[in-house]
């Protein structure tokens, strides 16, 4: 139930006149009742609306490199959106199942040229990303996820989970190198969340 007061306009002919209004009620309506507020993403400064991210349920991007030899590179995702964007994401979980069990490098790559990084282009592809993250000891940039040895299950997705590291990158990959000591086919996906 509102509750409103109304006064005189201070140019009415009625204030003019000397008849004071009280605009204000000296007590406070406070309502009494619970509501709840569905918040769905914000307008920012240049008034374009910004949904509100929510984490991926399932793996995306799942495809499948086959008969990858010894010492050779896949670049995850590929296809026609070769890239992960992590705007407005704090987490990673990287899958891979490979054929072959043994060892597998595994870092995070700035993405493809194709694609710019914000409003930039071109961009070094395939580098190892270089930062600096809050839980870095490190003064100096360091590499934010690279690991050379990741022994890996064969016929199985091994799930790998690089925590805020790689948060609000823009153009990303992930490189998978094949260091098992024999041909591997390698399927790979991600999921990111909040």
């Amino acid at each position: 139930m509102p509750y409103e007061r109304t006064g005189y306009a201070p140019w009415s002919l009625t204030r003019e006149a000397g008849v004071q209004s009280a605009t204000v009620d000296g007590t406070i309506q406070v309502p009494q009742y619970i509501q709840p507020v569905l918040s769905t993403g914000f307008i920012d400064e240049a008034g374009n609306w910004k949904g509100t991210r929510s984490s991926d349920e399932v793996f995306k991007k799942i495809a499948k490199e086959t008969a990858v030899p010894d010492g050779e590179i896949v670049l995850a995702p590929g296809g026609d959106e070769p890239f992960i964007d992590m705007t407005g994401f704090k987490n990673l979980f990287i899958a891979v199942k490979p054929s072959n069990g043994g060892n597998y490098a595994i870092s995070a790559v700035m993405g493809t040229d194709t694609q710019p990084f914000a409003n930039l282009t071109p961009i070094v592809a395939a580098s190892v990303l270089r930062g600096r993250a809050m839980n870095m000891t490190s003064i100096r940039a360091d590499e934010l996820f690279n690991d050379p040895a990741e022994s890996m299950t064969a016929n199985a997705w091994n799930i790998i989970w690089v925590q805020t590291v790689l948060q609000d990158q823009k153009n990303m990959q992930i490189k998978i190198v094949n260091n098992s000591g024999n041909n591997s086919d390698i399927e790979y996906g991600f999921m990111r969340t909040i």
